[in-house]
């Protein structure tokens, strides 16, 4: 069984606060003459489901042309953390639990998706420290339903920073409302644009036999 994970991009689509939001448009419609239908878009790759590159938090770290493909397709486990209140650290997820032994790609179900329509107040993020001592054991990519794997006020962002410093990859704005938790198959590949610091990625999960 597929679970597609990826957020529906539409006009009215939350958009970061003050970001640019889908717009959409027609340069040729078959209705009034043309040989085709022609759709044009204008967006923030933010919008929807995206890879965050490094060169989101950084000057001079890698744009989204430089993502490995490797971390967004693969094992991954689904944790549901929705039941924890925002602030920093999530309740009841400590870098030695043996649940995350050996774990590649996480992915935290918050609760606290744009997929509901409307941008969240906040969201439970992984402390930064767990971040860092995750990526000490092996993990890959951390993916969240949430908007930002930061706090939403947040400046600094020290997860993004923690798990780009380790080489470590980053999906946001994933939809995970129908997915129990549990090992899957990940396949989120971003988009190959050039330059930029987040890509749009198609993200789903396959369900794998025990």
């Amino acid at each position: 069984m597929i679970h597609d994970i990826s957020v529906a991009v539409r006009p009215g689509t939350p958009e970061w606060p003050g970001d640019v939001p889908f717009q959409c448009g027609w340069t040729a419609r078959m209705s009034e003459g043309g040989s085709v239908n022609l759709s044009s878009v204008t967006s923030s790759p933010h919008v929807g489901t995206h890879a965050d590159a490094p060169l989101h938090v950084r000057d001079g770290w890698p744009a989204t042309d430089l993502l490995p493909l490797e971390p967004f397709l693969g094992t991954a486990l689904v944790v549901d953390v929705s039941a924890s209140g925002a602030g920093s650290g999530v309740v009841g997820l400590a870098a030695d639990d043996r649940l995350l032994e050996g774990v590649q790609r996480l992915l935290l179900r918050t609760g606290r998706s744009i997929a509901t329509g409307t941008f969240p107040a906040d969201w439970p993020v992984l402390d930064h420290r767990v971040a860092m001592r995750l990526v000490e054991r092996g993990l890959r990519l951390l993916g969240v339903d949430a908007p930002s794997v930061d706090e939403r006020e947040s400046k600094a962002l020290p997860v993004h920073n923690a798990l780009f410093a380790g080489g470590a990859c980053v999906l946001e704005n994933l939809d995970l409302a129908q997915v129990r938790e549990g090992r899957y198959e990940l396949i989120a590949l971003p988009q190959r644009l050039v330059g930029l610091d987040a890509a749009p990625v198609r993200a789903v999960l396959r369900e794998v036999s025990a």
